[in-house]
């Protein structure tokens, strides 16, 4: 007589509709997953080539422009690994659809703003909802899915929509905001969320719940800390360095993250375990990444304002612009496993991919307000496309690269805070850069934008010189072999 497991395989393979009926519940849970990791990396890019409407129909100043973006990074990234820690305290399943409701509701309300304070603090709850739903998508693909070739198909898929899905959201948003309303971008998560919370309880299995406790105070004052740094700079933009508040600002954000420091110290479970940055690598990576997105998601923000203020370009026009950097991107990301499998060093790839990026950034930043789409900003695009598609994924083995099993998932979070702290810093730096250029004056002409922009995209160029130096000189040698191990085991996903 066959034990069950048998009989259910027996069953399965004499069965062809059970079969049939077993790799639909694959490919129905593989979407629920897929859909709402597009739907949270969409809506980091899908407001993007918006920000000029909004700016006019909440009347945001130029600085406070850039809060659109940073209310929902500083709280996505702040609050990333405390919702990973939800996750195995409460159950994936339940913090999954937790996250996803939360996160329906904001993108709710922040299609319905009426006023510049309602919308940042929607896009705010939008980035807490975010952290919660998140860490719970990989983790809940890894469970549904056996190691070996089905696991490798999901994960193909799921770097898939990490690869492409920011590409994806500038024209989806340009789309929407030409053809409709900017509003647009924030209800159509309202749809696709509500089908998720109706279909994840069905098809998604629940994980066994850990006793664990939540870092509370750690997650607070790491936020909190974050973003008075990040207000201090916008307030510096708008009302001077000397400026009571600003002062106060940075202040408060130095006491906040010595805070933090201090309480992973002493924190029984801390979400960020300073273990971690006892290695060169990894703490160099984590400071390249922070400088590398800051450099390019500002690239994007003002990029942006340029197409649209200085060539004339309608938003989808303007999202359709960045195809050249983002196709090629892509494109990249699929060759670097391949290059590391046949033995090509990730610490020179990392090193080519940035000085590639840093020639792209550099010729970016000549624009004018004379300057054509092509050559001009066209094959910088490409530029830039082709050294991050090459980087990126040499960077990210580095920051996880060594760690023990029980830190990798905190290890991995890590890495995800970086990104999305990295581009919160980078733009309220680089917000006082373009301010100081004349590009937050009421009325600015074409000639004084394209300057404020070019200026600011200087700026970025700095960042990505200044990660290009941390790779060097903090990252000496080789990326360890655990990294090129990690490297070469993409290789399948891409083949």
């Amino acid at each position: 007589m066959f034990s069950p497991p048998l009989r259910r395989a027996s069953a399965r393979r004499s069965n062809p509709r059970a079969s049939a009926t077993g790799a639909h519940a694959s490919t129905l849970t593989l979407g629920i997953i897929l859909a709402c990791y597009l739907m949270i990396v969409l809506d980091a890019s899908v407001i993007i080539t918006a920000l000029p409407q909004i700016h006019t129909a909440l009347d945001f100043s130029s600085e406070g422009l850039s809060w659109v973006q940073n209310a929902y990074t500083l709280t996505f990234g702040g609050l990333l690994l405390l919702g990973a820690r939800a996750g195995d305290i409460l159950g994936r399943r339940r913090v999954f659809v937790a996250g996803i409701a939360l996160f329906t509701v904001a993108s709710l309300a922040a299609g319905l703003a009426q006023s510049a304070g309602w919308l940042l603090s929607a896009r705010a709850v939008q980035g807490v909802g975010a952290a919660i739903a998140a860490p719970s998508t990989l983790a809940l693909l890894t469970t549904s899915f056996r190691e070996g070739a089905e696991r490798t198909r999901a994960l193909a898929f799921y770097s898939a929509v990490a690869g492409g899905g920011g590409s994806a959201g500038l024209v989806l948003g340009g789309m929407l905001t030409d053809w409709v309303s900017w509003r647009w971008g924030m209800f159509i998560n309202v749809p696709l969320g509500l089908a998720l919370i109706a279909l994840a309880p069905r098809h998604l299995p629940e994980t066994a719940r850990h006793q664990g406790r939540f870092d509370l105070a750690g997650a607070a004052t790491s936020t909190l800390g974050m973003t008075s740094l990040v207000y201090g700079f916008v307030r510096a933009a708008s009302d001077g360095w000397g400026d009571r508040v600003t002062v106060a600002s940075f202040g408060a954000g130095a006491i906040l993250l010595a805070a933090f420091v201090l309480n992973e110290r002493r924190a029984h479970q801390p979400i960020t375990p300073l273990r971690l940055f006892a290695s060169r690598e990894r703490s160099g990576a984590y400071v390249a990444r922070i400088l590398v997105v800051g450099g390019m998601f500002s690239m994007f923000f003002f990029l942006t304002q340029f197409l649209q203020g200085v060539l004339g370009f309608n938003p989808l026009q303007a999202g359709v612009a960045f195809l050249p950097m983002t196709v090629v991107m892509f494109a990249m990301v699929r060759v670097v496993p391949r290059l590391a499998a046949r033995g090509v060093d990730p610490h020179h790839l990392l090193i080519g991919g940035l000085v590639l990026a840093l020639a792209g950034m550099a010729w970016l930043s000549r624009l004018s307000a004379e300057t054509a789409f092509f050559p001009g900003i066209a094959l910088p695009l490409v530029l830039l496309g082709s050294g991050m598609g090459v980087a990126f994924t040499p960077l990210t083995a580095a920051g996880i690269a060594g760690v023990a099993e029980g830190d990798a998932g905190a290890a991995s979070g890590l890495v995800n805070v970086a990104h999305q702290l990295g581009g919160s810093l980078g733009l309220g730096i680089l917000v006082t850069v373009f301010a100081a250029a004349g590009g937050g004056a009421e009325g600015t002409d074409a000639g004084a934008l394209a300057h404020a922009v070019a200026t600011a995209l200087t700026g970025s160029a700095v960042f990505l010189a200044l990660a290009l130096t941390v790779v060097v000189v903090v990252m000496r040698g080789p990326v360890p072999v655990v990294a090129l191990r990690w490297l070469r085991a993409r290789a399948p996903v891409w083949s």
